[in-house]
């Protein structure tokens, strides 16, 4: 099995991670596959949909980050793994699970991706999106409005109560575990296209 190089994309939300992983699958196909810490957010079947509404989910314990490297493990092993599926609207995790197939290329993304040390450490590359606060708010209620069905009101209170202190908290401090900081996310071309240089290094090494 050829060495599988894992690439990390973590910043804040609305900063920009899509836009650069897009880009990425984009360019290299079925060389790269994607595995989003948002799939992992814990699931809470026995709990009213209600209370479901209040968790946290910009906390690190939301997350079941303990499968993830687990399964992070399998695919370096060079074995496929069932990602679980969440669904925002019901604000649980589903019964349905993706499979993912080991491929020379895999991008790990999230806001909180690097806020754990053992998950770190089974990535090649930390790449950390930077973009300023009020880009990235606006883009979150653009994205949660028309893409989630929130209420305008319901996002702006979330992002008060918990994204922005969870941000300053988790996110922001994880920066300096990155390898690299890009400023305006998936718009900074010259970032872009170092990282692009670097896969491609690498894939063409693994065809010698």
């Amino acid at each position: 099995m050829s060495k599988i190089m894992v690439i990390g994309i973590a910043g804040g939300t609305g900063s920009g991670k899509t836009t650069i992983t897009r880009r990425l699958v984009e360019r290299f196909g079925g060389d790269v596959s994607v595995i989003h810490h948002d799939n992992y957010y814990k699931a809470h079947h026995d709990m009213p949909y209600e209370e479901r509404t209040l968790l946290n989910y910009d906390h690190p314990d939301s997350f079941d980050t303990d499968m993830l490297i687990e399964h992070l493990k399998l695919l370096k092993q060079g074995q496929s793994i069932r990602c679980p599926v969440y669904d925002y609207s019901i604000h649980d995790r589903t019964d349905k699970t993706i499979t993912i197939k080991p491929t020379r290329v895999i991008i790990v993304e999230g806001i909180l991706i690097y806020e754990n040390r053992e998950l770190c450490d089974q990535m090649d590359i930390k790449i950390f999106v930077d973009a300023d606060a009020d880009v990235r708010i606006l883009r979150r209620i653009v994205r949660d409005v028309r893409d989630r069905g929130r209420s305008l009101e319901s996002v702006i209170n979330q992002y008060l109560s918990t994204v922005k202190p969870m941000h300053e908290a988790f996110v922001e401090p994880s920066k300096r575990r990155a390898d690299v900081i890009v400023p305006e996310g998936g718009h900074n071309l010259v970032a872009l296209d170092m990282v692009i240089q670097r896969v491609r290094a690498h894939l063409e090494s693994e065809e010698d």
